[in-house]
């Protein structure tokens, strides 16, 4: 039976509590200690029951208990301090962004992701992807950033999960119910802000919700209306569900609905940053925008859209999104007619090989193709992205590809414990909330007191055994184990021994049971009598991952050796809560997937912040952070042709480090019982890790490397109806038809066999530019040193400056080349776009080599 009307009902604040709707309405409170203090003060045991939503939890609460707490002075002394920081955090004019580029006047950043992890409330984010994408928005806020968030409301977001008997991962969707949660709909007049999105034979229509993360407003659409079919009510229906046709309607009401959705709020960002290949759409979105409103063509207005930013997170071909021609012509065609260009080159756009007919259109590639800048999130996964993308830039150095890094970070004020914020505060104090890239300022981590280092991690501890008693219960509890076994959970653990973590998503590459490789061994280190160890495992596998859910059941039957069960817990349904509890408690965190994999890792750097000494396989972040000083490394990031091999190899190698290092340095104990040297690792590892691996280095190197650059290109390419953008593509256009013909004719060089260590000699070519000027182009020697191949490595390139024409060629000049060591060395000549206004482009096919 469907209502007559609907009713919003809203609780009845006492006007002294007034200002919590305020506080709950403001995802601020998701990394803010007080504020959520406030709210387990009010009721801690409905805090819990709500999912730590404070908006459902004011929508639920006994009105008695309200007008009790209107009435406490100390209450309402707490709740008048968090009401003042969010007045004083509002009107800060003295953020970052405006002290360092308060000039940078009209630049707005759109960050879009298909998942946002802000808080465990608010379920539209599976794993790291979105808390990545939430620390970002928080970080953003923090420190000014003009940014807005895109995504999707979903209706059921990720699952949750339970294990049966067996220990076989079981799934269950829980519906988000919008008007409970800290999002409120974006009006428009009398009614709803609904966005349309073209589908094949009709129009599917979005409306629009806001949530409010600090200074960061993050809108997610939603599809789930009457005026839409029946089926495309539930594309916003789940995260990640469903075939590859619902992944590319969700995709499409993403990055064509988000971009439109931003118009409609009168919202004109400079620079669009695609966090992964989901909303990649946006970008055919923006290109017709501006063909519409400036009466650009297809290559003025792909110029124009200058402002892209493109961060891809999957270092596998396989996890990347592709989608069958036919079905893009189905969904998408009708941009081709749009654009005034053929179907074959629009899906060439999509295209890793363009001309193929059965390739398959894919979304990194599009947005490859069409950012100014990209990046991978390490520096390892930055090379790896180079090597996967090489045949888009047929000819250029795997180095020069034009894919760069920026690592990871986590937003240290959502992750580290109130006792350790309180800690660093007494030693580092303001500063390190304040600037947490500073370098100096992490350094006076390695004076904090050890036993004060050591209480407050001890107390971390403790909580955790504690927290992982009670979730082992409930879930032995609901799974209908025996009382015997059930009554076990009150005493598995022991707050006192060494506690190893191991928590993510259950990917069969992040390699979860790698330790369980030899379980006698492992039984062995576990239940020694004087230096016992422990295991706290949590993570899902996706519902389809099969291989994943049978290393979970792996981990549970293990969990049933006499030996091992009080040493090994597995807990259910991962989560942000379940996270914070393992973060911070753990003694040890492990990470070991298969090398080269991981693209970064932030689960470690949450770890690390809080004290926690990471163990891990030279991969993602920690190939770039690992020191001896602040933890240990399985392996040296050797390559193994046996995957069986180097999983043997691995795991030895894990068991040798735990028992001759790891155990050893945790149970080495003075008369004062404190482990000096884990302590000393400890703070090593906060003052060496923190500055660098955090989110507001992350924002702060997005911005100055790539927001602000794309927002100045953008400003040019489109200033006076898009003068430039027409000029560029006139260029490029030139270029490409005169290129076929370029050639390099000769090279010439004064440099014989045996020359000296910095003995300077000249480079001369000769290059047919057939027809171009040499002001379209970079003539450039390629100087590197040769390898037991014989191959150019380390190369470098270095600009010839032109003579003059010579029989319809131009002559260029190095004159002054020098090798500056000893060794095999070697060099050539290669020609490259170069415009006058923008400088050399690494454009795809247009290279070419003497």
């Amino acid at each position: 039976m469907r209502p007559l009307h609907t009713i919003t009902v809203v609780p009845r604040l006492p006007a002294p509590l007034e200002p919590l709707r305020r506080i709950a309405g403001d995802l601020r409170w998701a990394w803010r200690h007080d504020a959520l203090e406030l709210f387990r003060r009010l009721d801690s045991e409905l805090w819990e029951r709500s999912g730590h939503n404070p908006v459902l939890m004011l929508g639920t609460i006994d009105q008695a208990r309200l007008d009790e707490v209107a009435a406490d002075p100390a209450f309402l002394g707490h709740l008048q301090r968090v009401a003042e920081f969010y007045d004083e955090y509002d009107a800060a004019a003295s953020t970052w962004f405006a002290r360092t580029h308060g000039g940078a006047d009209g630049v707005l950043v759109a960050y879009f992701s298909a998942e946002f992890g802000i808080t465990e409330c608010l379920s539209i984010f599976a794993g790291g992807l979105g808390i990545l994408a939430g620390d970002h928005l928080k970080s953003a806020s923090d420190l000014g950033v003009p940014l807005v968030g895109v995504g999707l409301l979903y209706q059921k977001g990720y699952f949750r999960q339970h294990l049966n008997e067996a220990g076989w991962q079981q799934e269950h969707y829980e519906e988000n119910d919008f008007f409970t949660l800290p999002v409120a709909q974006v009006a428009d007049g009398d009614g709803p802000l609904m966005v349309e999105i073209p589908f094949p034979g009709r129009t599917v229509r979005a409306a629009v919700w806001r949530a409010k993360v600090g200074r960061v407003d993050l809108y997610l659409l939603d599809t789930n209306h009457a005026g839409n079919d029946p089926a495309d009510r539930d594309i916003t229906d789940q995260l990640y569900g469903g075939d590859g046709e619902t992944r590319l309607k969700q995709e499409m009401v993403l990055g064509i609905g988000g971009y439109r959705a931003l118009e409609a709020l009168g919202l004109h960002p400079s620079v669009y940053h695609m966090n992964e290949g989901h909303s990649a759409f946006l970008v055919l979105e923006r290109i017709r925008r501006l063909m519409e409103l400036g009466g650009l063509s297809f290559a003025e207005a792909r110029e124009a859209a200058a402002g892209l930013v493109f961060t891809t997170h999957t270092p596998v071909p396989a996890g990347h999104d592709k989608f069958p021609p036919d079905l893009v012509d189905r969904y998408l065609g009708w941009y081709s007619e749009a654009f005034g260009i053929d179907r074959q080159r629009f899906l060439d756009l999509g295209r890793e090989r363009p001309g193929d007919q059965r390739d398959p259109f894919n979304n990194t590639v599009l947005a490859l193709r069409t950012a100014s800048f990209s990046n991978g999130v390490s520096r390892l996964h930055g090379s790896v992205s180079r090597s996967m993308f090489t045949d888009l830039w047929p000819g250029v150095p795997r180095d020069e590809i034009p894919i760069t890094s920026i690592t990871n970070g986590v937003h240290l004020g959502s992750w580290l414990s109130l006792e350790m914020k309180q800690l660093f505060d007494r030693y580092l104090g303001p500063a390190w909330r304040e600037e947490p890239a500073d370098e100096a300022t992490w350094a006076k981590a390695e004076s904090i007191p050890p036993e004060e280092l050591w209480r407050t991690h001890q107390r971390r501890r403790e909580r955790l055994v504690s927290f992982a008693r009670r979730r082992l219960r409930s879930q032995l509890s609901r799974r209908g184990a025996p009382e015997g076994e059930v009554s076990i959970a009150d005493v598995v653990l022991d707050p006192g021994a060494l506690t190893i973590g191991f928590a993510r998503r259950f990917a069969t590459y992040k390699r979860a049971t790698l330790l369980l490789r030899d379980p006698d061994r492992l039984a062995a280190i576990l239940d020694d009598e004087d230096r016992p160890v422990q295991i706290v495992y949590a993570g899902k596998a996706h519902p389809r991952d099969d291989a994943g859910k049978a290393l979970i059941q792996e981990i549970i039957r293990l969990t049933r050796r006499p030996e091992i069960r009080r040493h090994l817990v597995f807990v259910d349904d991962y989560d942000m809560t379940v996270a914070r509890y393992l973060v911070q408690g753990c003694d040890v965190w492990l990470n070991n997937p298969i090398r080269p994999l991981e693209a970064s890792g932030t689960s470690g750097m949450k770890a690390a912040a809080n004290g926690v000494l990471n163990v891990s396989t030279m991969d993602g972040w920690w190939d770039e952070a690992f020191d001896p000083l602040v933890g240990w490394a399985i392996g040296r990031g050797e390559s193994y042709d046996d995957p069986d091999r180097r999983d043997q190899v691995e795991s030895d190698a894990l068991y040798d480090l735990l028992e001759r290092d790891v155990v050893p340095a945790f149970y080495d104990r003075g008369v004062d019982r404190l482990p000096r040297r884990w302590i000393e690792r400890m703070q090593a590892s906060i003052a060496r890790l923190n500055y660098s691996f955090n989110t507001h280095r992350m924002v702060r190197e997005y911005t100055e490397a790539f927001y602000l650059p794309a927002a100045d290109r953008t400003r040019t390419l489109q200033a006076g109806g898009g003068e430039a953008a027409r000029r560029l593509a006139a260029w490029k256009e030139k270029v490409q038809s005169a290129w076929p013909g370029i050639r390099v004719l000769s090279v010439e060089a004064d440099a014989s066999d045996g020359i000296e260590v910095g003995a300077p000699f000249e480079v001369r070519a000769r290059v047919a530019l057939n027809g171009l000027d040499p002001a379209d182009v970079a003539v450039e020697v390629y100087l590197g040193r040769i390898d037991g191949s014989g191959d150019l490595v380390e190369a470098e390139p270095a600009a010839m400056e032109p003579l003059g024409p010579v029989d319809g060629a131009f002559d260029f000049r190095l004159a002054d080349v020098r090798y500056r060591r000893s060794g095999r060395h070697g060099f050539t000549v290669r020609v490259l776009p170069a415009d006058p206004d923008f400088g050399v482009w690494m454009l795809p096919g247009l290279i070419t080599w003497a």
